[in-house]
This record gives structure tokens, C-alpha cells and sequence, in this order.
């Protein structure tokens, strides 16, 4: 879906003026942080990845490592995550959520629910390349049961492609047989079924779901599964029916309730500003009656919060 970020390529783009713009926003007594945000906001991720080549080039030092020295705290956090490559970008958020004491579960279902096939095979490559170690093998030692077993799965990146019109009511069946209709669930069944069937196969076995059940798809997750499986199994639903309503509700939930979740509130910021933040900022206003720019407004200060409302796009958003 081209088009659907708030995050454009800039047009004339030149990467030596751009990277002295920069220095001298760093250089001498304070720090611009104005023009360094709207300059990071105004550019493409490949943009930054040559402002940061041109910089090298110009100066001798790393402009990442100098951002970090100048800046600091969430602010910093969200520039670090614009200057790093996407892909990069994932596996660095994989890589922290599995090591470390306690696996940040959040992480792995977001990333893992979310990304299409060809992502998460490149997040696979790239994860091997950085760290030299197996993605698959890092999240199994690091999880169990059910809910590991629906992240292999989703790891291998291999769902059915196109819909199977012969296997919809079945599949339909199969799920109200293994959750509502049972005592005690079968959960196995929710995995084969929602981990390996193609997101439009599996929009229409929601839809003859409710007809068969009276109950949505994530209502019955609900009542039949707990903790971290049930987590996943929302996520993938959610994902299947629009990636962009998920993150919208993603957003929401960073946001809600004493303290923000940053981590979340920056990984989605800065990972979908230039995929899908047009959409999420509609289904947000749709969902939650509000404006994600105003929850933003309303939730977060400073430098960090400007940079925030313009990775956002425009305060009509």
C-alpha cells in the first residue's frame, strides 16, 4: 500500500547539506533540537541511512553516536530508533525483549503478528547476520508450551496463500468445536488454523465463525485461553482483520491509564511512520473517538513530544 505513511522521501534531497545541518544544530553551546527533529522527521529512512554515510564523510564521526551524545532520555531514544534501519530496527527490539532477565513477550507478538512473510524472513536474516545466533532457536529457549509453539509457526512465514473456499465452514467448525463447544479447549487447533491460513481466508472463517457460534473470533479467545497464548492468538486475529487498526489499538493501550508505555508508544511511532500511519491515525479516530495527534498532545512533554506529533503528520491526524 504505497502512499499510506506520514513519513515521505524528501524531494530534494541533498545528503552533504542535510548532514551540516546537523553539525551545526550539534555544534557549539546547546543544542538545536528543533531543526535536528524536523530534519529526521522530513526524510525517508534510506535519506537518513545517506545523511549518516555523508556525515562520516564529512566530519570523521559517527552521527548516531554524536545525536546520543547531544541528546538524551525519550527524545533520544525516538532518534536513535529514526537513524537505524527498519529491519535493524526489528531485530534489535527481538533481540532486547528475549535477552535480559524475563522475555518482554509484548515485543515478540507485536513483531511477529504483524510483519508480513518477506519481513519476517528478512528479520530471520538479519537477526542471524548481527547477533550470529537463530532467531527461532533464541525465542524457544525463551518461551513454552502453546504460545511458543504459535511463534514458531509464525516464524516460518509460510501461510497459505489465497483463500480456500471449500475450507471455510470448516475451519469455521473446527475452531467452535475445539473453543466454545468443548470443556476444556483444544488449542492446538486455534494454532494450526489461525497461524497457517491466509489472512483472507481467514476474514472470511471469522465472519462464518460468528454466524456459527454468535461470538467473534476474539471473544471466544478470550474466554478459552489465558496469558501469553491468548496475547498472540488476539494479536494474529486482530492482524488478520487490519494490521492498522491493531497498531491503532496498540497506540491506545501505550497511552491509557497511569504512565505511558514508551517503548511501545516509539517502536510503532517510528516503525509504521512510513508504512501504514495515515491508516492508523484513521482507524484511531474511528475506534477511540479521538484524534491520535490530541492523545499524544495529552500524553507526552517536550522535545519528545514534537517529535512524536510530527512523526504523527499534521494535528488534523
Amino acid at each position: 500500500m504505497a502512499g499510506r505513511g506520514s513519513v515521505r522521501a524528501s524531494g530534494n534531497f541533498n545528503a552533504n547539506q542535510d548532514a551540516e545541518i546537523l553539525y551545526k544544530a550539534m555544534k557549539g553551546l546547546g543544542t538545536d533540537e528543533d531543526s535536528i527533529m524536523k530534519l529526521l522527521t522530513s526524510r525517508s529512512n534510506s535519506q537518513r541511512q545517506q545523511i549518516k554515510a555523508a556525515y562520516k564523510t564529512l566530519h570523521g564521526k559517527d552521527l548516531v553516536g554524536d545525536l546520543k551524545g547531544e541528546l538524551g532520555g525519550k527524545f533520544e531514544t525516538l532518534v536513535v530508533a529514526l537513524m537505524t534501519p527498519p529491519i535493524l530496527y526489528d531485530v534489535t527490539s527481538l533481540r532486547n525483549a528475549i535477552k535480559g532477565a524475563g522475555t518482554d513477550e509484548k515485543v515478540l507478538i507485536e513483531i511477529l503478528s504483524s510483519r508480513t512473510a518477506q519481513q519476517i524472513k528478512d528479520i530471520t536474516a538479519a537477526y542471524r547476520q548481527e547477533f550470529n545466533k537463530n532467531l527461532e532457536e533464541d525465542v524457544t529457549g525463551d518461551t513454552s508450551g502453546h504460545f511458543r509453539r504459535l511463534l514458531v509457526i509464525l516464524l516460518q512465514a509460510s501461510r497459505q496463500q489465497g483463500v480456500q473456499e471449500g475450507n471455510i465452514e470448516a475451519d469455521a467448525q473446527t475452531l467452535f468445536s475445539a473453543g466454545e463447544k468443548k470443556f476444556g479447549t483444544d488449542e492446538e487447533q486455534f494454532i494450526t488454523i489461525l497461524g497457517n491460513r491466509s489472512t483472507e481466508h481467514l476474514r472470511r472463517v471469522f465472519a462464518a465463525y460468528m454466524k456459527l457460534a454468535g461470538y467473534e473470533m476474539e471473544e471466544s479467545i478470550q474466554r478459552e485461553t489465558s496469558g501469553g497464548l491468548r496475547d498472540l492468538l488476539l494479536a494474529v486475529v486482530k492482524c488478520a482483520r487490519s494490521v492498522p487498526a491493531y497498531f491503532a489499538e496498540t497506540l491506545y493501550y501505550s497511552m491509557k491509564g497511569a504512565g505511558t508505555d514508551d517503548q511501545t508508544l516509539i517502536r510503532v511511532m517510528v516503525s509504521r511512520s512510513e508504512v501504514d500511519m495515515l491508516d492508523i491515525r484513521a482507524d484511531y479516530r474511528r475506534l477511540f473517538a479521538k484524534s491520535l495527534h490530541s492523545a499524544i498532545q495529552g500524553d507526552t512533554s517536550g522535545d519528545y513530544r514534537k517529535a512524536l506529533l510530527l512523526l504523527c503528520g499534521g494535528n488534523d491526524a
